[in-house]
């Protein structure tokens, strides 16, 4: 659940808030929804404010010296001006001092917080993560869950309260995994393997996306996470492990091939027959498909294509 500190930073970000949404910016990152976004809410708002107050600061002496030293003001002396003066270590000693003080209070929270981020959140450190295989492709994301033998296209499923930890790779070019209101962005990329914890508190569906640019494609590379309580997550295994068919790597392959698909759900995984992570697999979907990436989508002709629209 949210913290009484994290109430009070969204009170204190109501302003950011508003200029944010005057300005038509996305503020789903001042909505957070998980203890990850809501402390890098924290961080975020921490930083505004006190760059805020820098700016009030620089600009009030910016405005007294402007006054005070034009060269129009009456009654102003010559022995008001003095150009040629050095050696002030007052002066020296402060404008030194200050830039420094101000880079560890901005690094100290920023640092801690980056370590912090590297592990699960605290609030769920007494059940084990869980482990979701997230692999980009041009231009969709695939979601494995090894422990359920479930594979999910443009959608994921979660539990509440409860850490989730994405292992990120692509199959092609590096991409980014983002949901804006439950934690930030990490890199996903061919050959290697990423992980990103995140964690929602409130059950609702969620929108995430690719937040690298990836091609043509870049903007439709979106997905939904559902988060649901424990019982209808089990219930969601249950049904798919039931109902979906499996995921062939004949299938796969297709699938792979540069463009977008709909939301799909299998009862099986690709991961026993590609590991995009590894530097053995790195280069699966471009030797299957490399001769496909100069066709043309032509996205923004699509009637009602809308990659930015939750589902009621």
């Amino acid at each position: 659940m949210k913290s009484q500190k994290g109430h009070y930073m969204m009170r204190l970000s109501g302003v950011v808030m508003m200029v944010a949404l005057l300005s038509g910016c996305n503020i789903d990152v001042f909505d957070p929804a998980g203890p990850v976004a809501e402390s890098q809410r924290n961080l975020i708002v921490y930083s505004l404010f006190f760059v805020g107050a820098i700016i009030l600061v620089v600009y009030s002496i910016f405005t007294v010296f402007v006054i005070k030293y034009r060269a129009n003001r009456k009654n102003r002396k010559e022995s008001d001006y003095k150009p040629e003066m050095h050696g002030n270590y007052i002066i020296e000693a402060i404008w030194v001092a200050v830039p420094v003080l101000i880079v560890i209070a901005l690094s100290i929270p920023t640092v801690r917080l980056i370590f912090q981020l590297e592990e699960p959140p605290v609030s769920s450190q007494g059940e084990e993560p869980l482990v979701v295989y997230a692999t980009s492709a041009d231009w969709k994301w695939f979601f494995s869950y090894p422990e359920e033998d479930i594979e999910t296209v443009n959608h994921l499923y979660i539990p509440t309260d409860r850490g989730i930890e994405f292992r990120l790779a692509s199959a092609e070019s590096m991409s980014s995994l983002w949901i804006p209101q439950l934690g930030g962005q990490k890199y996903a990329m061919a050959g290697m393997e990423n992980t990103l914890f995140l964690q929602a508190d409130e059950e609702g569906t969620y929108l995430g996306r690719n937040a690298n640019f990836t091609g043509e494609g870049f903007a439709a590379q979106t997905f939904h996470v559902n988060a649901v309580s424990d019982d209808e997550y089990n219930q969601w295994v249950d049904n798919v492990s039931e109902n979906e068919p499996e995921l062939t790597q004949e299938r796969y392959d297709e699938l792979l091939a540069p463009g977008l698909v709909d939301q799909m759900t299998f009862s099986s995984t690709h991961l026993d027959y590609a590991d995009h992570g590894s530097n053995e697999d790195r280069d699966y979907s471009v030797e299957r498909h490399g001769d496909k990436y100069d066709e043309q989508l032509d996205l923004y002709n699509t009637p009602g294509w809308n990659p930015n629209e939750i589902p009621e």
